[in-house]
């Protein structure tokens, strides 16, 4: 009986020691994405120019990652400076930036992001397409590139662009029409071009047309990209805050907002683009151009640029 008792007080004692030096189970919790950076800089001469292909497998989430994945191979694994992308149908734009962190974070640093809510797709089914500006590692030109102003054809696009050689151009339609037709002229004009269709209202009126390009061409050095800066309500103060956020973030950048070359606007009716037309002085040049939506469900608009930083 003696030695049961010692068995049991041993057993006892054993027990008690292992629960001491057990130690607490801690709940794991995972990161979140980073937030895409306001702005990104990329030497000019080193700029190289992708549209991802259109897919119609799978929802918005997955045609990003599958755009994000097809322009890796494109760009042959190169540093992404900034992605401009479209979105058709009724996926939600807010998770475009979320899906970029998730894919480009463990790989680079984060490009900024413009997200805009197009009406359609050349494409059924396809929701997202992506411009992509990378940073080559290997293909320095010695030359830098220039932004061609926001032209109503293609025709005089390529006027505009001269003898330049176009690394980029992209079509905003109101009607997509035969979109195999127009990519087809496109590739004619603008021959090893990254070549970009959208059509930017779903019901739009009138025939609308609006053509832009980049071309090889103009200073070298280093450029700074913003990401899409919304403005929440339609008012002048609305419009200005958007303005003066863009202008704090490239300044927060160590950018002048002095050195800005390009902007793009993209109001969501056309009484807001004539409010921005009479409210600001913008350096360089200004492309306007009406879009379905944006991220924010009561914006008037978004506002990029591009900047020459020192």
């Amino acid at each position: 009986m003696r030695f049961r008792k010692l068995a049991l007080i041993l057993c006892l004692v054993a027990t008690a020691s292992a629960a001491k030096k057990k130690k607490p189970e801690t709940t794991q919790t995972l990161a979140l994405p980073k937030d895409p950076p306001s702005v990104a800089i990329g030497e000019s001469s080193r700029l190289i120019f992708n549209v991802s292909p259109l897919s119609a497998a799978g929802l918005l989430s997955q045609q990003t990652r599958d755009a994000l994945k097809a322009i890796l191979r494109l760009n042959g694994g190169a540093n992404i400076i900034h992605l401009r992308a479209f979105v058709a149908g009724s996926g939600d734009v807010r998770r475009v930036p979320q899906i970029v962190s998730e894919v480009l974070g463990k790989r680079m640093p984060l490009p900024s992001v413009s997200v805009i809510q197009a009406g359609a797709l050349p494409l059924a089914n396809a929701q997202v397409v992506i411009e992509a500006i990378s940073e080559s590692k290997t293909k320095a030109t010695g030359a830098g590139i220039s932004f061609l102003p926001v032209q109503d054809s293609l025709d005089q696009l390529a006027a505009k662009a001269g003898g330049a050689k176009v690394l980029q151009a992209s079509c905003f339609v109101s009607e997509l029409g035969k979109p195999e037709t127009t990519l087809a002229a496109m590739a004619a004009k603008f021959p090893g071009a990254a070549l970009n269709l959208v059509q930017m209202q779903r019901d739009a009126s009138g025939d609308m047309t609006k053509c832009e390009g980049i071309v090889r061409g103009g200073d070298s050095g280093r450029l700074a990209f913003t990401g899409t800066e919304v403005a929440i309500g339609g008012e002048e103060d609305d419009i200005k805050r958007a303005f003066t956020g863009m202008y704090r973030d490239l300044r927060t950048a160590g950018v002048a907002p002095e050195g800005i070359i390009s902007t793009h606007i993209y109001p969501i009716s056309p009484a807001v683009g004539i409010v921005v037309k009479a409210l600001l002085d913008i350096p360089g040049t200004m492309n306007l151009i009406p879009f379905e939506g944006l991220a924010a469900m009561d914006a008037s608009l978004a506002v990029e640029a591009v900047a020459v930083a020192k």
